[in-house]
């Protein structure tokens, strides 16, 4: 089984500190992490739209490959990060080069994503491959190009001094244009259309900052906590032995759950927790808006079956996305918790997704927020005592599978 430890938590939160476009003068702050949350839930709706008409193998073993391939090689984009992308383009022209540099970011994960197993051989055998044409790594490069360029749109207007603008742009334009053929990238590129809309609103999750109240370095976003907390579900799903539809389903869970905050901002827990009546008016008010910003323009062009997938994925069915559930009979049923889902309902034919894990999963991303910018010198009164409920938190979590006493432990 995966052995999740510090490093690899380290090593997900470490696309916090990458700043993108770095060369470019910028309206604000772009990192690695944001783009990669931004990528992955674009990739989440070319997969949903592509998986549709396969046979239920088949759709999971894309999903897998999807949400696997995202972490590859956005761990080897960790380790190039000072390479500029024309740059790296031109190395994987040349067939040796590029199996150089490889050789030398597999070197340089291999001690951290090792303990992952079966995970790592996959990684390896992924970065080491000479197809880049399957249905997956197609969705993740257009996925790609599509939140890079989403970003360029920010910087353009500000960089009109610089002569590589133009080429940029055009270079975009091209190469989305290959990858028309892929179902949903039509909608995508269609700057009226809902699924355009919908990606343009995730993307703006970038520039709401996390834990204002308190200054931290770095100061990530709710778009990058998304990531991190998917990444984590995931991780944790590979760990206790969590059925191809689990893991899958979790992954998703965690890049979803904070989408309603677009609607609502960041609002900190202790302020939610002092007035009775402020979660259910949160709750019917990022229903009301979830349903007239982005379900019904998607269901009016079609989306519906997505719709519904984001709906699961949020726990709208079940009352959050925080608790556990399945699918019994064509309908929505809730488990009642960990426990239950784990022994009774670990099936791929059962849609199974957790709920707990979810939660303990969203708790670690932002105690790994507090203690890194604690470690990188930057506290405050507030920060600490949410370091100190936190990792409480975490503590008393009755998850005792996750190994989350030894694995906190590290962090003192």
């Amino acid at each position: 089984m995966p052995v999740i430890r510090k490093s690899l938590l380290q090593l997900i939160f470490s696309g916090a500190y990458l700043l993108r476009w770095n060369d470019k003068l910028r309206p604000s702050e772009l990192t690695e992490i944001d783009k990669q949350a931004h990528k992955m839930l674009v990739a989440c709706a070319l997969w949903h739209e592509n998986a549709a008409p396969l046979p239920e193998a088949s759709r999971l073993e894309l999903a897998r490959e999807v949400i696997e391939g995202g972490l590859f090689d956005y761990f080897y984009r960790l380790v190039i990060t000072d390479i500029k992308p024309p740059v790296f383009y031109r190395i994987k022209e040349n067939p040796e080069h590029y199996r150089l540099l490889t050789d030398y970011v597999l070197a340089r994960l291999e001690p951290l994503l090792s303990p992952l197993g079966s995970f790592w051989e996959r990684c390896r055998a992924w970065c080491r491959a000479e197809e880049e044409n399957t249905p997956a790594r197609r969705m993740l490069a257009a996925a790609h190009l599509f939140a890079s360029r989403w970003e360029f749109a920010l910087i353009k207007p500000l960089n009109g001094f610089d002569d590589e603008m133009e080429d940029i742009a055009r270079s975009f334009e091209e190469r989305l244009d290959s990858f028309r053929d892929i179902a949903g990238v039509n909608a995508l590129l269609a700057p009226r259309s809902a699924l355009a809309g919908f990606a343009n609103l995730c993307g703006q999750l970038r520039f709401q900052i996390r834990w204002t109240q308190a200054p931290r370095i770095p100061a990530t976003s709710v778009l990058g906590h998304m990531f991190v907390v998917a990444a984590l579900a995931y991780f944790f799903s590979l760990a206790v032995g969590a059925c191809r539809t689990r893991a899958a389903n979790n992954f998703f869970c965690g890049l979803f759950h904070d989408l309603p905050e677009l609607l609502t901002r960041d609002i900190i827990s202790p302020v939610k927790q002092s007035v009775s009546v402020l979660p259910l008016i949160l709750k019917e008010y990022e229903e009301e808006e979830l349903e007239r910003r982005i379900f019904r323009p998607l269901r009016q062009e079609g989306f519906t079956a997505l719709v519904e997938r984001i709906s699961y994925y949020l726990g709208l069915e079940v009352g959050s996305e925080f608790r556990e559930s399945v699918r019994e009979g064509g309908s929505v049923v809730r488990v009642e918790g960990f426990g239950a889902l784990q022994a009774g309902y670990n099936a791929d034919a059962l849609d199974p997704k957790d709920g707990e894990m979810i939660k303990v999963c969203d708790w670690l991303a932002a105690f790994l927020e507090a203690h890194s910018s604690i470690r990188n010198g930057v506290s405050s009164p507030h920060l600490q005592e949410a370091l100190a409920r936190l990792k409480a938190d975490l503590l008393k979590s009755p998850l005792e599978c996750l190994g989350l006493g030894s694995l906190l432990a590290d962090f003192d």
